[in-house]
């Protein structure tokens, strides 16, 4: 049987000095398929950021970070969904963007680039935002933003191997976290105390002293386990390929596989668990899983509903859909915006109630500046009038800024 031109052609045809490309090109029927699927995800990812709005509200209002009642411990429960989610989906989006930029050293340069000014906003511009005062002397911490700019870098070097691959290391990264507790039980006292602060970096957390003056930085965001969670969003962005059922009943069967797991995993350590005078409900034991670090419970309990959730809001319609797609377009600005909000907004509250303003909301972080003193909590009612106001004076400039970015797609704004 004798071959057709066009087949010795294909056959004759060099192969590709960069394989990898292959994995990061998009037809254009396949540009079309994306677009509902970086709509749900931005979807998502609005809601989040909106409910992380509810804890940063809650810092500024001296409530404290769950229990003993209901109400307080489901404030604090539904926000942590925030973190997790906005990690594993800037691994999804770093890799839906590598398709559409088509050369993986181009979207290796753009997280080196991007990481590193997340990490300079952290220790900068968010800080500020917190505090509201220049006294670096007493506080800087390593908060959310800085582990993602350090994940972001060390992206830049995993984005180079298959997305399968660093799905797989993310996974890894998450489940064997553990190990990295191994250094203080095997190294010597001595060894371990000089070599701490690279163990409170990568896993252990803390704070880290900054010479014999008092100063420290805060580590409160490690950088493991985040970073497998990263990669691990990476790797899930391969699987957003294929027609919209397949990829909505991806979604669906792997979100909830993790839920059930971390279900049955909890729900028998916590029956398990000899009851002891003082104990929180079941229900609280249940859901009150570690998140520094970040626990695989804790990932599993907030990934897997996350996940679950894309289906729906592939299929989001509405005011409010577009109100969190306009959020989730522009995530970074909406956090650099709605902390200084927040802070400026407890401000007015103080001012309001006692005629001054507060000199605890110049403390430092409210975390590192103690208790709020005596009278100052607000109840859970003003605490959510606040954050509503917050999150509707959020919602123009975010408008704003997502239009002005859309223009400038090359330019600088594209980073933030």
């Amino acid at each position: 049987m004798t071959a057709s031109p066009a087949g010795l052609a294909a056959r004759r045809r060099p192969p590709s000095p960069r394989p990898y490309l292959a994995a990061t090109t998009l037809s254009r029927a396949e540009s079309t398929e994306t677009a509902p699927r970086l709509q749900a995800i931005d979807v998502v990812r609005g809601l989040v950021m909106v409910l992380m709005a509810i804890d940063h509200v809650r810092v500024y209002a001296g409530q404290p970070p769950g229990g003993p009642t209901a109400g307080i411990f489901f404030t604090r429960w539904i926000t942590h969904f925030a973190a997790p989610a906005f990690c594993f989906f800037a691994g999804t989006g770093a890799f839906l963007h590598g398709r559409k930029l088509g050369d993986v050293a181009a979207l290796s340069r753009y997280l080196l680039g991007r990481g590193l000014l997340l990490v300079l906003l952290e220790l900068t511009v968010i800080r500020e935002a917190w505090t509201f005062n220049l006294d670096y002397a007493h506080y800087v911490q390593g908060n959310v933003i800085w582990v993602l700019g350090w994940c972001m870098v060390a992206m830049s070097a995993l984005v180079f191997l298959s997305a399968r691959t660093v799905g797989v290391v993310g996974l890894v990264i998450v489940f064997a976290q553990q190990l990295l507790r191994l250094p203080e039980t095997l190294l010597s006292p001595a060894a371990f105390a000089a070599t701490k602060p690279l163990w409170q970096l990568l896993y252990l957390g803390g704070k880290i002293p900054l010479g014999d003056g008092g100063a420290s930085f805060a580590v409160i965001y490690a950088f493991v386990p985040w970073i497998g969670v990263m990669a691990a969003g990476y790797g899930f962005g391969a699987l957003l390929g294929g027609t919209a059922e397949q990829r909505r009943r991806r979604c669906v069967h792997l979100g909830l596989a993790l839920t059930a797991a971390y279900l049955v995993v909890a729900g028998t350590i916590v029956l398990a668990h000899a009851p002891q005078p003082g104990d929180p409900p079941l229900l609280f034991q249940l859901l009150g899983q570690q998140k520094y670090p970040a626990s695989q419970l804790f990932l599993m309990m907030t990934l897997g509903p996350t996940i679950a959730l894309l289906p729906l809001a592939e299929r989001a319609r509405g005011r409010v859909a577009s109100m969190l797609t306009t959020f989730g377009r522009v995530p970074m600005f909406y956090y650099l915006l709605h902390i200084p909000l927040i802070h400026a907004l407890a401000m007015i509250v103080s001012l309001v109630r006692t005629g001054h303003v507060d000199a605890w909301l110049f403390g430092n972080h409210p975390w590192a500046a103690g208790p709020p003193p005596a009278g100052y909590m607000w109840n859970l009612g003003l605490l959510y009038a606040i954050f509503a106001v917050a999150v509707a004076l959020l919602y123009v400039p975010c408008v704003w800024y997502g239009r002005l970015k859309a223009r400038h797609r090359t330019s600088l704004l594209r980073f933030i």
